[in-house]
C-alpha cells in the first residue's frame, strides 16, 4: 500500500543508482520521480482509451507537494472526461514557439498595411479594415492568432448572425480566412483555423424592389424617427445612394445653393468622384438637419462620429410597417430608386450614371471614350423621382412632368 507523501519524507529521500517512482498514497496516479542525478519531478499515470499514459506535471521543488496534488487532480479529471492532458501541453509548446507578434490586432494591422492596401482598391481596403477592426480585433484583442480555434470562430460568427447581420458574418469569415491564409504564408501560424468552416448564412442574388405602397409606408415610418435618422432614410430614398455614402456625408461635400452633393473618389466604391444632383425635396431635408458641434459630419449625434445602429433603425421601421410586409433591406431602397426611375422613363445609361455605375449599358470602346457626365439628365431624373415620391406621400398629382423628356435623350 502506497504511503501518503509528506514534505519531510520528500526531503529525506536520497538519489539511488536507479530511477525511482514513488506513488502518493493520497492521490492515486500521482508519482514523485527521483532521478539518479538528484533531479526530481511529478507525473500522473493513467489509462486513456485502454492504453497506459504518463503526463509530467513539473519539477520539484518548483511544483511543491500541495500544487502537485492540485495539478494531478485537474489532469485526472480531464482524463475522466476523455481529454488527454498531454495534448494541451503540446499545444502550449507550439504556441510558445510562435513569435509574440501573432497577437490578433498586430496580425490584422500588418495584413491591412502589407496586403489589403497594396492589393485591393483603396475603398475595399478601408471597408476590410473597418470590418476586421469591429468584428475580429475588438472581441479578440490581446489573444494570439495561434490560439484561435474553430470553436472560437463559430462562436464569433454565431454572435454576428444573432444580432441580425448574417451577411456581415459571411464577409467576416471570408476576410478572416484570407487573413489567416496570409498568416500561414508568413509563418505566423502553422495552419488556417478557418479551414472547413462554411459561411453561416445562405446568400442569393437579391431583386427586391419596394412597391409604391411599401415605399410610402417606409417614408411615413421615417417621419417618426428621431433626428437625424429620419432624414438619413429619406436621403436614401431620394438619391439611391449607398448607405455608407450617405452616412459618411459631410457638409463640405454639399453645395445646397447649387443643389449638388459631390461624393469624393476616396469614398466612392468605384473610386471615381460622383456628383449627385439634389432635388428640392432633398435640399429641404438637408437644410433641416441640425449641425452638431464643430465637426463636418452631416449625420451625427455627437459631432465626432457618424450615426450607427442601422440594424436597430431598420427594426424600428419594420415595427411601423404592415405586419404582412415582405422582408427588405436598406440597400433595396437603392434598387427601388433604379427601378422607379426606369418605370418613369429614364434611360438605363442615365440611371447607371445616377447610381455611379460605369460598366453596365455602355461597354467596350464606348465605355473607354464616353466621358460625358450626364449631369443634366441625372438632375432631371432625380427631380422626377422626387416628384413621384412626393405624389406617393401627399396624394396630390405631380406638378410638372416636362423634365422627364430631358432625362431620356
Amino acid at each position: 500500500m502506497a504511503t501518503v507523501l509528506t514534505v519531510k519524507a520528500l526531503e529525506s529521500l536520497k538519489p539511488e543508482p536507479d530511477r525511482r517512482e514513488i506513488p502518493d498514497g493520497l492521490l492515486p496516479g500521482l508519482y514523485y520521480i527521483l532521478q539518479p542525478s538528484g533531479k526530481s519531478s511529478w507525473a500522473v499515470r493513467y489509462r486513456l482509451n485502454g492504453k497506459p499514459a504518463k503526463h509530467t506535471i513539473g519539477n520539484y521543488p518548483s511544483v511543491d507537494l500541495k500544487l502537485a496534488r492540485n495539478l494531478g487532480r485537474a489532469a485526472l479529471a480531464k482524463v475522466a472526461a476523455g481529454v488527454d492532458p498531454r495534448d494541451e501541453k503540446k499545444a502550449a509548446k507550439v504556441a510558445a514557439a510562435v513569435p509574440a507578434n501573432d497577437f490578433v490586432e498586430a496580425v490584422a494591422a500588418r495584413f491591412i498595411s502589407h496586403y489589403a492596401k497594396r492589393q485591393l482598391k483603396a475603398k475595399t481596403a478601408r471597408d476590410v479594415e473597418r470590418m476586421l477592426d469591429k468584428e475580429v480585433v475588438e472581441p479578440w484583442r490581446g489573444r494570439r492568432l495561434s490560439q484561435i480555434a474553430k470553436a472560437d470562430i463559430h462562436h464569433l460568427l454565431d454572435d454576428i448572425v444573432e444580432r441580425g447581420s448574417p451577411i456581415t458574418a459571411n464577409r467576416t469569415l471570408a476576410w478572416f480566412r484570407r487573413l489567416c491564409g496570409w498568416g500561414v504564408e508568413r509563418g505566423l501560424i502553422a495552419a488556417n483555423p478557418c479551414a472547413g468552416i462554411r459561411a453561416p448564412a445562405a446568400e442569393t442574388a437579391r431583386d427586391r424592389v419596394l412597391s409604391d405602397e411599401e415605399l410610402e409606408a417606409v417614408w411615413q415610418a421615417a417621419e417618426t424617427l428621431e433626428p437625424p435618422y429620419g432624414a438619413f432614410i429619406k436621403l436614401l430614398v431620394l438619391t439611391g445612394a449607398r448607405r455608407n455614402e450617405v452616412a459618411d456625408m459631410t457638409w463640405r461635400e454639399l453645395d445646397l445653393d447649387a443643389k449638388r452633393w459631390t461624393l469624393p473618389k476616396e469614398r466612392s466604391k468605384n473610386e471615381r468622384e460622383h456628383v449627385v444632383p439634389l432635388s428640392d425635396s432633398a435640399v429641404a431635408i438637408l437644410k433641416a438637419v441640425p449641425r452638431i458641434g464643430e465637426g463636418d459630419l452631416v449625420f451625427t449625434l455627437n459631432g465626432r462620429s457618424r450615426i450607427t445602429g442601422f440594424h436597430r433603425t431598420k427594426q424600428r421601421l419594420d415595427a411601423l410597417l404592415p405586419s404582412d410586409a415582405a422582408p427588405w433591406t436598406l440597400h433595396d431602397l437603392r434598387r427601388t430608386f433604379a427601378s422607379g426611375c426606369a418605370r418613369l422613363g429614364v434611360a438605363v445609361h442615365v440611371v447607371e450614371a445616377a447610381l455611379n455605375h460605369r460598366s453596365g449599358s455602355i461597354r467596350g470602346v464606348a465605355a473607354v471614350y464616353n466621358r460625358y457626365s450626364y449631369d443634366t439628365e441625372k438632375r432631371a431624373a432625380l427631380a422626377a423621382w422626387a416628384r413621384h415620391v412626393e405624389v406617393l406621400i401627399t396624394g396630390k398629382p405631380a406638378r410638372n412632368v416636362v423634365e422627364m423628356a430631358r432625362a431620356s435623350p
